[in-house]
């Protein structure tokens, strides 16, 4: 059996050390020391990769300072946050769409439109679909006692219409129910965006995903989908290139969430991303030195002419 090594605590004057001893440049070591103490010495070191010598992984690049690696550091914590903003508009957006096009269709109480028939027939997913559902009704016991919304209609009317439901229920959760209903009615709510419901239900899963990573602070600049985003109009109008006959922006990487973003904000919400996105790269880019922009931006997955996304209709 293979010995596990042990991780020992450091003091705030040893974390110094260590990151000065891999060639960290550390101008203000007090204020450095505020820093590890404040943000955790795991977090902050995390974003050290990108400043790497490529045959050394464990020394940084000649003249990588401190400063920069907070800046990497502060940068990811600010597109995290745009993120996840955004990402919460579209979830609010999904949430009051599938629920009034199921409420008007199939009834507003629990015990109609979360009857199994209203879902896909398919006999391969009657477990899916009775599991779902399952989780459905649990979420909606244990949040709805914490919800006002909730507590009024099942007090005052004695059920909860899906519009209230919702509320309750997580991103993932309304994914999964989407990806249960019947096609017909897939289609009705992706034809809202202009899309088919299949490329629509794979959005969804990877913005659910995102989202969770947003929300537990996890790195995100590097972040790589568990799935491929489908080839779309926007690959081919941005000439992103292409290696054995593949995208090699936009697929799995930051750039294919901006991607879907593009396709279920609206214009002036997807400018207004952008546009707050385009101001964070542009300081990250004045605080850093030792690694060009092009590099980040092919780190994040960003192709060189990523904003033009912004006006293409």
């Amino acid at each position: 059996m293979k010995e596990m090594k042990e991780k020992i605590f450091k003091t705030l004057d040893e974390q110094i050390n260590i990151l000065e001893s891999k060639g960290l440049i550390i101008e203000d070591v007090e204020e450095a020391k505020e820093i590890l103490f404040r943000e955790n010495y795991f977090f902050v070191s995390g974003y050290r990769h990108i400043f790497m010598k490529n045959n050394e992984k464990d020394h940084f690049i000649k003249g990588t300072t401190f400063d920069e690696l907070y800046a990497m550091f502060v940068f990811d914590r600010m597109i995290r946050n745009i993120m996840f903003k955004y990402i919460l508009i579209i979830e609010n957006n999904i949430k009051s769409i599938i629920s009034y096009q199921m409420s008007k269709k199939y009834g507003y109480k629990e015990k109609d439109y979360l009857n199994p028939k209203n879902f896909t027939h398919d006999p391969l997913k009657t477990r899916q679909v009775h599991d779902i559902l399952d989780k459905t009704r649990r979420q909606l016991r244990v949040n709805g006692k914490q919800h006002t919304a909730t507590l009024h209609y099942i007090d005052n009317y004695g059920y909860i219409p899906m519009w209230i439901l919702v509320k309750v229920l997580s991103f993932g959760i309304i994914s999964e129910l989407y990806n249960i209903l019947k096609n017909e009615d897939k289609q009705l709510i992706a034809d809202v965006y202009h899309l088919d419901y299949e490329t629509l239900s794979i959005y969804l899963s990877l913005l659910s995903n995102l989202r969770n990573v947003c929300a537990h602070e996890e790195v995100l600049y590097d972040h790589r989908t568990q799935r491929n985003l489908p080839d779309s109009r926007y690959h081919k109008l941005l000439d992103i290139q292409k290696v054995d006959d593949e995208y090699i922006y936009g697929k799995n990487d930051l750039f294919a969430i901006v991607i879907i973003l593009k396709q279920l904000l609206t214009e002036e919400e997807f400018r207004e991303f952008a546009y707050e996105l385009g101001y964070e790269i542009d300081v990250l880019d004045g605080r850093v030195d030792t690694v060009p922009l092009i590099a980040i931006l092919n780190r994040i997955g960003f192709p060189v002419n990523w904003r033009n996304i912004i006006d293409i209709d």
